[in-house]
């Protein structure tokens, strides 16, 4: 994306690609990370916390349960203040079944997990 200035790099398993910035939980300073969010629900983006599968949470993910205020790009555009939250049972379990169309890898990382992958809900504040 660097080398392109942005023109390419928007989208990866066919998902869009976001920039995210957390606040981190130990160092407190600022964080980015690029993700792939497979779906919107209403005005939510939803990041999968998947680490491919491995037992461990991602960073991002335990920087949002410390500090729930990020920074989201997308395509390039302007930063938004958004809230993270982690999907409820009764959600996770509603757009569950979403991500994995999408991205059928998905699945294979929760079979691979001992844990119950969170979704993350990005929201406006």
């Amino acid at each position: 994306m660097r080398l392109t200035r942005g023109r390419l790099g928007w989208r990866a398993g066919g998902m869009p690609v976001l920039e995210l910035t957390t606040t981190g939980r130990r160092s407190g300073r600022a964080h980015t990370v690029m993700l792939t969010s497979p779906l919107r629900d209403g005005d939510a983006i939803v990041l999968v916390a998947s680490r491919a599968g491995d037992d461990r949470h991602p960073d991002w993910y335990l920087n949002i349960c410390a500090t729930a205020d990020v920074e989201v790009r997308v395509r390039g555009g302007s930063w938004r203040p958004m809230r993270a939250r982690v999907a409820t049972p009764p959600e996770r379990e509603r757009l569950w079944p979403r991500v994995v169309a999408d991205g059928r890898w998905y699945e294979s990382y929760q079979a691979k997990s001992k844990r119950v992958i969170p979704l993350v809900l990005l929201e406006p504040r």
